[in-house]
């Protein structure tokens, strides 16, 4: 029998059994719409609010500032629209990092055609922005800074806490009247790594159901309290009128679920991880010349791995390891079909051919060690006959 090794984690896991239990009754017996007066309304409610709670709690949130919406991408373009739209007559200036996921970099172009201005910082070659660089790129106009917290291919981990400490104080220095709001991107590190949102100065930050053992069809966005945002979808005023939608309570309540199992594991399976991560990039830095780690070699996610190798190409990387049984990929996946090269890896200044030989492997809850021994088994020998066979190869 063929082996089945999964490590893509990073493009979405598969739910926790114990999120699917938790959600089977929401589709059959307590089928509900939440905005019905009746008992089966009722209980769908109860369920929603109680769901709304268990996501506040696993980033320090209060659960009236979490509000659900259907996927990050839904939550991404709420945030910059809606605070563009709601604060342009105090200012159209909008500051991100050129690593965000590209549902924030084409909102951010978007905007661009609506008379916004947008300021792309500069990344180092590990993909970090240095706060200092934020400092500078407040004006008086600015209305919203959006920085990734974790980058969803190459694993770096901002400085957000920093970040957010800056904002606040060259707000005051400037002597604003009006809040220049804070925004991240936690898709790829909520339940992953620790979150408090008060603490690290966030003002709004968007998480995912599926990247965290819960099923798609959720997401949601802390908002804090008293921010004001113009919705992009109008109707029934579902979630305080900020997403009107009918409420998808088996997915959220399967998010809910994910969010306690993430908050109770969190601790013991970031260090699991972090162990089998180790493991391979160093088997694979020594088993493999010309291969080169992508991203920071401490601050980043417990579960990734992202490399380029010289004269190879990724995709064909990616479908040997398929034929081999392991499924892992280039970087997003939401942007994998693209010929282009990653513009995360052209920002932290890999050329565009190398760019092309990137390899990200992403762990999760049911990595094996014995995973990441059969990975450094076969992939070199993978990397040895594609670049005998590479026109990129050594002269």
């Amino acid at each position: 029998m063929r082996k089945k090794i999964y490590l893509d984690y990073a493009a979405t896991t598969p739910v926790d059994p114990r999120a699917l239990k938790a959600m089977l009754p929401y589709f059959t017996e307590k089928f509900g719409n939440t905005m019905s007066l009746h008992s089966f309304g009722q209980e769908a409610k109860e369920a929603l609010e109680r769901s709304r709670e268990a996501v506040a709690n696993l980033m320090g949130a209060k659960p009236r500032e979490i509000f659900f919406t259907g996927s990050a991408t839904e939550s991404n373009n709420t945030v910059l629209k809606g605070i563009a739209l709601a604060n342009k007559e105090k200012g159209r200036h909008i500051i991100i990092s050129p690593i965000e996921h590209d549902c924030i970099a084409e909102s951010s172009r978007f905007l661009e055609t609506q008379g916004f201005e947008i300021t792309r910082l500069p990344v180092d070659k590990f993909g970090l922005v240095d706060p200092a660089d934020v400092k500078r790129a407040i004006k008086k106009e600015t209305i919203l800074v959006s920085v990734i917290h974790a980058n969803n291919e190459i694993g770096t981990i901002e400085p957000i806490e920093e970040i957010g400490e800056v904002i606040k104080r060259k707000s005051e220095i400037l002597n604003l009247k009006s809040k220049i709001y804070f925004h991240t991107d936690a898709a790829q590190s909520f339940g992953k790594i620790p979150i408090d949102v008060n603490k690290m100065n966030i003002d709004l930050l968007t998480a995912s159901s599926h990247k965290i053992y819960g099923p798609k069809g959720a997401a949601c966005l802390f908002i804090r309290q008293g921010i004001k945002i113009i919705p992009l979808l109008h109707g029934g005023g579902h979630e305080s009128g900020l997403r009107s939608s009918t409420s998808n309570v088996p997915a959220i309540v399967g998010f809910a679920e994910a969010c306690r199992i993430c908050k109770k594991e969190l601790g013991k399976e970031s260090q699991r991880q972090s162990k089998m991560r180790d493991k391979l990039i160093k088997g694979v830095s020594k088993k493999i010349e010309d291969s080169h780690l992508n991203g920071h070699p401490q601050k980043r996610l417990p579960n990734n791995a992202n490399f380029w190798f010289s004269f190879v190409e990724g995709e064909s990387i990616i479908i040997q390891l398929d034929l081999l049984g392991v499924a892992a990929s280039t970087g997003s996946a939401c942007s994998s079909t693209k010929l282009e090269p990653s513009h995360v890896l052209l920002a932290i200044g890999l050329k565009p051919q190398e760019a092309h030989g990137s390899l990200r492997l992403s762990l999760g809850r049911w990595t094996k060690q014995s995973d990441i021994d059969y990975v450094l088994k076969v992939l070199p020998e993978v990397i040895r006959k594609l670049r005998a066979i590479s026109p990129f190869k050594r002269k």
